[in-house]
């Protein structure tokens, strides 16, 4: 989602506060005033401004996935024989709402998708691939590789 176009260019305080909650998403508002040198209810101010400008999008949770029972992690490259438009949204679409999909990237390129999946063992990954993706009609290609170790960022990028 591309911010709205009638929001005002970022200051390094804006990027001041978005760095402290990329970091911490649950970093106070308080902590944050105090960081980048606001009264809290300016901050607050800031904060909402970037919320209403679709600049700050929402806040996620981290969770350990083996407590849940995805002791596996997979990157599956995909490639469909069908692009268009119509095609790929239906793919995503289908795809998002089942529980051991993480992300869904679109890509350029020589595979339409990468999907980071979740599952319990191998023998679910074998029954995820199959069932819900080689046996879909637009699909012509599947790659899947196990994902040792997954780390985040914690710095926002700056340009």
């Amino acid at each position: 989602m591309m911010p709205k176009k009638n929001s005002r260019p970022l200051d390094s305080i804006d990027l001041d506060i978005l760095a402290s909650l990329y970091q911490d998403a649950r970093t106070t508002n308080k902590e944050i005033a105090k960081r980048v040198g606001l009264a809290p209810s300016s901050c607050l101010e800031r904060i909402k401004r970037l919320q209403a400008d679709e600049i700050i999008q929402g806040a996620s949770l981290q969770v350990d996935l083996n407590a849940l029972g995805g002791h596996i992690q997979a990157m599956i490259s995909i490639r469909l024989s069908d692009h268009n438009r119509l095609a790929v949204d239906d793919f995503v679409a289908d795809l998002l709402p089942h529980p051991e999909v993480l992300s869904v990237f679109h890509m350029g390129g020589n595979i339409d998708f990468l999907l980071h999946v979740t599952v319990t063992d191998s023998s679910h990954l074998r029954d995820f691939v199959f069932n819900q993706l080689t046996a879909r009609p637009e699909v012509n290609h599947v790659e899947s590789a196990l994902v040792y170790e997954h780390r985040c960022s914690q710095k926002l990028p700056q340009f």
